[in-house]
């Protein structure tokens, strides 16, 4: 059976749901068709699974702590069963509430895989969407004015280190664990691999981090990267960098043994599990591209700043056209491209505002460019930091490592980057953010008056160092 609409969104992830309300707001007959879960791999895979993880490590690690504050604790034990039940809970919860709103924006949802079509008796142009359902009832044809190609992306791999879910896995595998191993290598040491370190150390895994660059998290800050390592060293994580994972060397009987080339030298890691965390790789196969003239770049769907491809209505967002992939994002992608739709002109979305979290224990978010960045870029920095040890909310808390760090263009005075690590700093980034998109100085975030005692006082403190005017440092 034949349907038309004005939009049709592949892919119902947090990019393409959040696409298809803004397309209803605006009065457009909208539908998703989704081969998975609404919610996409970030509600059920990604974000929030790991997080309702990294928060049940968190709880377990202060609860050791007790006697810290006072709190007199024994026979600390965890049940991870319990863990993976209350993360299950919130899927739900919020599956169902994504439910709720493609019914409350009377968006029509297809379950099943949709392939665009080209020409055809339906269309003088590529567009049409073919539908194989998934509960094998005869294939839905949806004629669109305009699609939106929101499939997101999978954990890549490297040749040699296939996924077997017991041995090897991908950070898809190892949300499903029904139990934790004694010990972990992970190979990558990236956001995703830092975050799953992070918890399974706190969860009492022996953690070996295995990455090829010359620092972890190697897109942040260089500062934020070498306290992070401190950090995760302080944890008794084991970090070793530039090194190559050699997959033909790899064995599992009993747990996996695998070498790295370190300095030159083979050297041989063992432990009960491997995860491999190098990246995502987009998923444009199978969804028809080759009926059009869209263009694929590394793998990568190509498109202008307003999201067009060369087929210019069908407009693709997300991790499928890669750059950043966060849900934020591509949240704001498919709202600038449903506005594009509707001729709002929309402005291009400014990557460079774009706040960055990492939700591992301590905690890293950053928005703008980093120093080395900045300065390669012909800026005069003169940068402020600020110790979270001199933070009182911080002591209270009883958790004071780490610090933030703002960048500025000495003659211009303009912010450029605004980077932290340390509690709860993800709740935080908003206001560098914020003061990104109003083009604040140091001066004026300085001047926002911060309530004491909170975490937040050390980005106004901060702000002051930039002129060495701190008045805590």
């Amino acid at each position: 059976m034949a349907h038309e609409y004005d939009l049709v969104i592949l892919g119902g992830g947090t990019g393409g749901y959040v696409a298809a309300i803004r397309a209803s707001q605006l009065g457009l007959k909208t539908a998703i068709v989704e081969k998975g879960k609404l919610g996409g791999t970030c509600l059920h895979k990604g974000c929030i699974p790991s997080k309702a993880l990294l928060r049940s490590a968190e709880v377990y690690t202060t609860t050791k702590r007790g006697e810290d504050f006072g709190v007199m604790t024994s026979d600390v034990t965890l049940n991870f069963g319990k863990v993976q039940e209350r993360k299950s809970r919130i899927i739900t919860q919020l599956h169902k509430g994504v439910q709720h709103l493609m019914k409350q924006g009377k968006v029509d949802v297809y379950e099943g895989i949709g392939r665009i079509l080209g020409p055809s008796i339906f269309s003088p142009m590529p567009g049409t969407i073919s539908v194989e359902m998934n509960n094998g009832s005869e294939n839905e044809m949806l004629i669109p004015k305009n699609v939106i190609i929101a499939t997101g992306s999978r954990p890549r791999t490297l040749p040699g280190l296939e996924i077997d879910g017991e041995y090897v896995m991908t950070s898809d595998e190892a949300l499903e664990m029904e139990s934790l191993p004694n010990s972990i290598i992970i190979v990558g040491g990236g956001v995703i691999g830092i975050e799953w370190a992070s918890m399974l150390s706190d969860f009492g895994v022996e953690v070996t981090v295995i990455e090829y660059a010359d620092r972890i998290i190697p897109t942040e800050d260089h500062e934020i990267s070498k306290e992070m390592q401190r950090l995760l060293k302080k944890k008794g994580i084991k970090v070793v960098m530039s090194a190559k994972v050699l997959p033909e060397t790899l064995v599992k009987a009993e747990g996996v043994t695998i070498a790295a080339e370190v300095k030159g030298e083979a050297k041989e890691f063992k432990a009960e599990k491997l995860l491999v965390s190098v990246g995502r790789q987009a998923n444009t196969e199978g969804i028809g591209l080759d009926n059009t003239d869209i263009q694929i770049e590394k793998g990568f769907i190509v498109t202008n700043e307003f999201f067009q491809t060369k087929e210019s209505h069908i407009y693709a967002i997300g991790d499928c056209i890669g750059g950043l992939q966060l849900a934020h994002v591509a949240s704001h992608e498919g709202i600038i491209a449903v506005e594009h739709i509707v001729d709002q002109k929309p402005a291009p979305l400014d990557y460079r505002l774009v706040s960055r979290c990492i939700y591992s224990n301590p905690e890293v978010s950053s928005v703008g460019i980093t120093e080395t960045e900045a300065i390669e870029k012909g800026h005069k920095v003169k940068v402020g930091k600020f110790s979270f040890r001199a933070i009182g909310k911080a002591l209270v808390f009883g958790e004071s490592d780490g610090f933030v760090k703002i960048i500025a263009d000495e003659e211009t005075e303009d912010l450029l980057g605004v980077h932290m690590i340390g509690p709860h700093v993800t709740d935080m980034i908003s206001e560098a953010g914020l003061a990104m998109v109003l083009d604040a100085v140091p001066w004026e975030i300085a001047h926002t008056i911060h309530p004491h005692p909170t975490l937040s006082e050390a980005i106004g403190e901060a702000a002051l160092a930039v002129d060495g005017k701190a008045i805590h440092g």
